[in-house]
């Protein structure tokens, strides 16, 4: 069974960008792109919501080299995004089919409503969270829309530089 792992960036307040969808406030740094770099290696997938690819294109990336990146939306047509697989269908159902087959790791990356569908279906694994030193006071949750308890044990955390927290939890 694949391991998959919810990835995100957040504020100290719980939100992965800003109502307006930016995130010019994360802070990268040689300690996250070590930390990502170590990630990167176990992975085979990378998972995407329309808008965090929405974002991502806005930002320069279309696509992951060297992964499978698949973005779930039911507005995005795939012949406008070749270098993506586009998958309109239900996104719980193709990852708990993508989670039972060979492979190598899973990645969610951003997206909290995304994450949470997963969540509530014991789909994700691991969540790991570079918390950033900033209070955003609204904005896009880091989860929306859990629907049940979880428990989470702390598996690593971390000090990085600019004053963030790097913490990975195992889903319990």
């Amino acid at each position: 069974m694949r391991k998959v792992t919810y990835g995100v960036g957040c504020s100290l307040d719980g939100f992965i960008a800003r109502s307006d969808e930016t995130v010019d406030w994360l802070l990268w740094s040689k300690d996250v792109e070590r930390i990502s770099s170590a990630f990167w290696r176990t992975l085979d997938t990378v998972l995407m919501g329309r808008r965090t690819y929405e974002v991502a294109v806005a930002a320069g990336t279309r696509s992951y080299p060297g992964v499978r990146s698949l973005v779930f939306s039911r507005t995005l047509r795939p012949e406008d995004f070749p270098e993506v697989e586009i998958h309109a269908g239900d996104a719980v159902e193709h990852v708990e089919q993508l989670k039972n087959s060979a492979g190598r790791g899973v990645a969610v990356m951003g997206g909290g409503r995304l994450a949470s569908s997963l969540l509530n279906k014991g789909l994700i694994d691991e969540i790991g969270v570079n918390v950033h030193p900033i209070l955003l006071g609204s904005g896009i949750p880091f989860l929306s829309g859990l629907r049940r308890e979880i428990a989470l044990e702390l598996k690593h955390t971390e000090s990085l530089s600019h004053g963030c927290i790097y913490l990975l939890y195992a889903v319990r």
